[in-house]
Order: structure tokens, then C-alpha cells, then sequence
């Protein structure tokens, strides 16, 4: 079935690091938007899971075998001490979030990682509002801030930070990490 609109092609990042991902163990994708990751893994034979607050740019994909879509707002709730939790069932071999940041979301997401479970991240960092947005400090990561969410639970595979140009110019930080004490499947 055809998309109801053009998808960006899958980050360059996501795609080096998708193989690393258990063969056929579940990926979610966090904040899946038009579902150019979830395509992705599916199309690699993972099940997938896409949440998302909006389900608009993957309800092409309702219904589908393997794929799973969870509308959920996880951002909405009190602040403070409240821990968002994943409305999800299970572990995941992979986790990719791209283009979103929501902090209090960290713990949940290493959680729900099997072992070793792979997490791909790439998002906007300090920096990128000389481009544009987002500007806001609460969308953009710190120096360092994904390489401190993973300390002691994952294992780095690699980490980047810094200006990009493709697929427009903006401040990235970007980590691959797997979860375990295991040797990495490199």
C-alpha cells in the first residue's frame, strides 16, 4: 500500500546500525512520526512497534502483520517526580528515537531493552538554533547528554556530536548502545 505522503529516506545513522539489532527481535520505535524507521526494521523482518502521539503518518501501515501502532501522549502528566513509562509490553532488541527528546523518558527507555538490546538515538543538540528549530534548550541536548543517559547501563558502540549538513544543516548528538556486559557484536 502506498504512503499517503513522501517519507524522508531512514537517518544514514539508524541505517549503519539497524544490523546490530537481534534478527527478528521486536524494535520499537519512539515518536515514529511518518514511520521511516519502523519501514525500516520491518522491511529488515523485525515486528515493529510504532508509538507516537499522532498515528497520521504511519496509518497506512494499520493492520499490517508485524506492526504494531500505539497512540500515546508521553509527555502529558504531572512533572516533577513522575516517570513516564512505555505503554508497551515486553522488551525490546531494538529502540530507535530520532528527532525527539523528552528527558524524563531515559529510564524507561533503557528498561525496556532486552539484553543486548540495541538503542539507536539521533536528535538535535546545543547549537541548532543558529539553523532553525528546534531552538528551545528543552529540545536540544546538552554536550555529552547522551553519552551520561547510558553511563553504567549500556554499552557505548559510538557516539557523535557536532554540525551536519545532510539532510539540511543542523547540531546533532547521536549514540548506539547495547545493553549487557556482553562483547559487542561488532
Amino acid at each position: 500500500m502506498s504512503t499517503p505522503h513522501p517519507l524522508s529516506p531512514p537517518s544514514p545513522w539508524v541505517e549503519r546500525f539497524a544490523p546490530l539489532v537481534r534478527a527478528g527481535g521486536p524494535v520499537l520505535d519512539l515518536a515514529c512520526g511518518g514511520g521511516r524507521h519502523l519501514r525500516l526494521f520491518h522491511r529488515r523482518g523485525h515486528p515493529v512497534a510504532g508509538l507516537d502521539r499522532d498515528l497520521g503518518g504511519v496509518a497506512d501501515l494499520d493492520g499490517s502483520a508485524g506492526v504494531t501502532l500505539i497512540q500515546a501522549d508521553l509527555e502529558s502528566g504531572d512533572s516533577g517526580s513522575h516517570t513516564p513509562s512505555l505503554p508497551t509490553a515486553g522488551r525490546f532488541a531494538g529502540i530507535v528515537v530520532t528527532n525527539y527528546l523528552h528527558r524524563p523518558l531515559f529510564p524507561a527507555i533503557l528498561a525496556a531493552l532486552e539484553p543486548g538490546g540495541v538503542l539507536i538515538y539521533e536528535t538535535f543538540a546545543d547549537g541548532n538554533a543558529r539553523f532553525g528549530r528546534p531552538s528551545s534548550p528543552d529540545f536540544l541536548l546538552r554536550r555529552g547528554e547522551l553519552l551520561e543517559a547510558v553511563r553504567g547501563t549500556l554499552q557505548v558502540v559510538a557516539f557523535e556530536q557536532g554540525e551536519i549538513s545532510v539532510p539540511k544543516p543542523a547540531v546533532v548528538q547521536r549514540i548506539c548502545a547495547v545493553a549487557g556486559n556482553d562483547p559487542l557484536p561488532l
